[in-house]
C-alpha cells in the first residue's frame, strides 16, 4: 500500500468547479468594495456580497464532498499511540503534493478568496467607525428649506410664479429637487394685507403672497382644506382650524401651535424662492414640550 493518495474519480471536474466558485467569491468581493466606494445602490451591494458568499460556500461544499476522503469508519479497538511510520504517512497525506487539502493549488485560491472578502468587509467597517448617530430631534427641527434659495415647485415639478398665486385657492409646493422626498411640504396663497390682523410669521411678497407649512401642528396631517371667505385652513384628520389672517393661529381643534411660516423672496424671473427654513419646526406638536 502506497503512502500517496490516488486521484479520485471526477476530481478534475470538481477542482474546476471549486476554482470557479472561489473566483466568483473574489469577483463578488471586489464588486462589493468597488460599489461601496463609488456609492453604489443597496441592491448591487447585496447581489455582489451574496455572490461572494455563495461562491465560497459552494467551493467548500464541493471540496468536502469530492476531494476529501469519505467515511465513516469504526475503530474496533481503543485508540493507540501512532507509530513514527504512521505519523509520517499521515503527515504526507495531509501536507504532501497529493493531499486532498493542498492539491492543485486550491489552498492559495481559497486564501485569496477569503482575504478578498475580509478586505471588502473593511470598507463598511470604516464607515461604522466614523459614523456618528445623528440627533433625531435636531433632524426633525430642520428641513431642506434651510439651504435657502430653493425655488417653490408644485408636486409635479412646475416652478411657481408670484403672479400666479391668487386669493381663490392655495397651491401646494415642495422644495425644488426634493419633490419625491416628501420633505417639508408647504402651501402658498395670496392674502389681502388690509384684512390681516397679525403679520405672517414668514413675511409676505408681491403684495400679499404668503407661505406656510402644510403639516398640521397637532399630528402632522396635511391641512389642505382652504376657506377662501374666512382665510382659514382646516385639517381633515382632527378638525383643527388655523386663521391665516391672524398669523395662522389655531382657532379650533386640538392643535396648539400656529402653522410655521416660510420666508419667501421673488427672483429676477418672477419665481418664488425660500429665503430659509420654516420659522418653527413643522409637524406634530411635541415641539412645545419641555
Amino acid at each position: 500500500m502506497s503512502g500517496e493518495l490516488q486521484p479520485m474519480a471526477g476530481e478534475r471536474g470538481a477542482v474546476r468547479r471549486i476554482r470557479v466558485a472561489f473566483i466568483v467569491t473574489i469577483l463578488g468581493a471586489v464588486g462589493f468594495a468597488t460599489s461601496y466606494v463609488m456609492g453604489g445602490n443597496t441592491q448591487w451591494l447585496g447581489v455582489s456580497l451574496a455572490a461572494a458568499l455563495a461562491g465560497l460556500a459552494y467551493g467548500f461544499a464541493v471540496w468536502g464532498r469530492k476531494l476529501l476522503t469519505k467515511g465513516g469508519y469504526v475503530e474496533p479497538r481503543p485508540a493507540l499511540a501512532a507509530s513514527q511510520e504512521e505519523e509520517a504517512l499521515l503527515a504526507d497525506a495531509a501536507g504532501g503534493p497529493q493531499s486532498p487539502v493542498r492539491r492543485r493549488g486550491l489552498v492559495g485560491l481559497l486564501l485569496t478568496a477569503t482575504a478578498s472578502l475580509g478586505i471588502a468587509a473593511l470598507f463598511p467597517l470604516r464607515s461604522l467607525l466614523a459614523f456618528r448617530l445623528p440627533d433625531p430631534v435636531t433632524q426633525l427641527r430642520r428641513t431642506v428649506w434651510r439651504q435657502g434659495g430653493l425655488r417653490l415647485v408644485t408636486p409635479e415639478g412646475q416652478p411657481v410664479r408670484a403672479e400666479d398665486v391668487t386669493e381663490d385657492s392655495i397651491r401646494i409646493v415642495v422644495p425644488e429637487g426634493h419633490r419625491r422626498d416628501g420633505d417639508a411640504p408647504a402651501f402658498v396663497v395670496r392674502l389681502d394685507p388690509a384684512r390681516l390682523r397679525r403679520p405672517p410669521s414668514g413675511g409676505s411678497v408681491d403684495g400679499g403672497v404668503v407661505a406656510y407649512s402644510l403639516l398640521c401642528t397637532h399630528a402632522g396631517c396635511p391641512v389642505a382644506l382652504y376657506e377662501e371667505g374666512t382665510g382659514r385652513m382646516l385639517c381633515p384628520c382632527h378638525q383643527s382650524a388655523f386663521d391665516l389672517r391672524d398669523g395662522a393661529r389655531p382657532i379650533a381643534g386640538p392643535a396648539a401651535r400656529p402653522l410655521p411660516g416660510l420666508p419667501l423672496e421673488v427672483d429676477d424671473e418672477g419665481y418664488l424662492r425660500a429665503r430659509g427654513d420654516f420659522t418653527a419646526p413643522p409637524g406634530a406638536g411635541f415641539w412645545s414640550l419641555p
